[in-house]
């Protein structure tokens, strides 16, 4: 059994002993494992094709990348290398290049690339793949982090699939914990974990393995520097006094206090697919609402914290700055979607600083549901029966016949009048005269709401 000094002792990371050494030890990511996937194909030792298509995987941090090409390598038996987009260079490229054609020409191996980072690459280093690629002098397998449509050259993207990874979800990161407690490889059953312990890994995991196993390994060894204190204030005790050690004792328990102390951070109280989520996502869109910009920071910091997902975030954004802001002011859309599209292009942790200011914006702006309550009016109505057909003047004229029988007749064009605007009705005669969008006297609706009054006496207010 692993004692706790080998435990403390800064051996190799749990993270890395833990690593699977075949695609059947690999948690999550079942889209890309199923029978006949181009992974698996490549992990196949006794395929007959060489399925040398070399690919690009695509996923946030911890969710496997560098795991999946590992295990490829292991058991396909092809030789593995490693390079970093960040250490390596254009004469790294090219000498792992010139060995792979080497190793294929003398001894029939096959070579896997496996490149970390590739979106750290500039234009001048991915040309310098594209012969190997192109020749199959490598298999590459490139990982990153940002979306491979900005940070890949075209022509290498051409040449590989994308595979994308999702999060690993809360059951993956339990079983990849509970492995590692009792694998050899890891803490070898030197600690028990309690079931707090266990879902404060799950929860501040967020889906990232490494970080779980990471946390994992410090909380274990807090646990057993805790044991070996308490151990050693007992050295002085009788043997037979009450509580002293005992020979074949249960191995010490990691709680989840031992977690939080390792890990320097609160145990944030939040379950992603639970009532945790909806209360505080429910608080976020209230408090903006409410125009409180201090709580709704609040709320958007416990959600990131907890590793809530960013998108979901930016989509509640986008979804207020409809319902609440409205068209009391137009540009909180526009500063909405533009968060979330810069939390899709950046990813996280830079972006929670879009997050905030799109969360700052809508909460201290004017706001109104105007245009939300009529749409919703006009939903109702229809759902009622409330509809009739379109009036004669207002139906298509272009296609053949349509003039005979009056469509288009008695059509006046908006253009032709001074102001833009022409008497003329436009529901059908089942709902003339019926309003739906009633602007509000706020921000920009104020002025909304003046000229639509114009516009409604022109119409004849129908």
């Amino acid at each position: 059994m692993t004692s706790p000094a080998a435990l403390l002792s800064g051996q190799t990371p749990l993270a890395v002993r833990m690593r699977p050494v075949s695609l059947a030890e690999v948690a999550g990511q079942r889209h890309l494992l199923r029978a006949g996937s181009p992974i698996v194909a490549l992990a196949d030792p006794e395929a007959t094709a060489p399925g040398a298509v070399s690919i690009i995987l695509w996923g946030p941090p911890g969710t496997g990348k560098t795991t999946l090409a590992q295990a490829i390598a292991r058991s396909s038996g092809r030789r593995f290398v490693e390079l970093s987009a960040i250490t390596a260079g254009v004469k790294d490229v090219r000498e792992v290049m010139q060995e792979a054609v080497t190793q294929r020409d003398l001894y029939g191996q096959t070579t896997i690339l496996f490149l970390d980072e590739i979106h750290r690459f500039t234009k001048a280093q991915q040309d310098a793949l594209l012969p190997g690629v192109e020749n199959g002098w490598v298999i590459l397998i490139a990982a990153t982090t940002e979306n491979p449509s900005f940070s890949v050259i075209s022509p290498l993207l051409s040449r590989s699939l994308l595979l994308t990874l999702q999060p690993l979800t809360d059951d993956d990161i339990g079983l990849l914990v509970d492995r590692a407690v009792t694998d050899p490889r890891g803490l070898n059953a030197s600690v028990a974990l309690s079931d707090e312990a266990r879902s404060a890994l799950v929860r501040l995991a967020s889906g990232d393995a490494r970080r779980a196993l990471t946390g994992l390994e410090a909380g274990a060894a807090v646990a057993l520097s805790h044991a070996t204190a308490a151990d050693a204030d007992d050295e002085g005790n009788d043997a037979s006094a009450p509580g002293a050690s005992v020979p074949g004792a249960s191995v010490p328990e990691v709680s989840a206090d031992d977690i939080s102390q390792a890990v320097d951070k609160a145990l944030l109280r939040y379950d992603r697919q639970g009532d945790e989520h909806y209360d505080v996502i429910s608080a976020f869109i209230k408090s903006i609402r409410g125009s409180d910009p201090d709580a709704a920071l609040h709320y958007l910091a416990r959600m990131i914290e907890a590793g809530e997902d960013p998108r979901f975030i930016a989509r509640r954004l986008v979804i207020s700055a409809s319902e609440d802001v409205g068209l009391a002011d137009p540009q909180a859309l526009a500063i909405a979607v533009a968060a979330a599209d810069a939390v899709a292009f950046i990813g996280m942790p830079e972006g929670r600083i879009p997050l905030a200011e799109a969360t700052v914006y809508l909460a201290t702006t004017a706001k109104s549901n105007a245009a939300y309550v009529g749409i919703d009016a006009a939903i109702a109505d229809i759902r009622a029966g409330g509809f009739g057909r379109v009036p004669l003047h207002l139906r298509d004229a272009h296609y053949p016949g349509a003039k005979r029988l009056g469509h288009g007749r008695g059509y006046v064009y908006s253009h032709d009048s001074e102001f833009g605007v022409v008497p003329q009705q436009y529901l059908p005669d089942e709902l003339d005269g019926r309003h739906y969008y009633d602007p509000k006297n706020l921000g920009a609706e104020r002025d909304i709401g003046a000229r639509l009054e114009r516009i409604r006496r022109i119409l004849g207010d129908r």
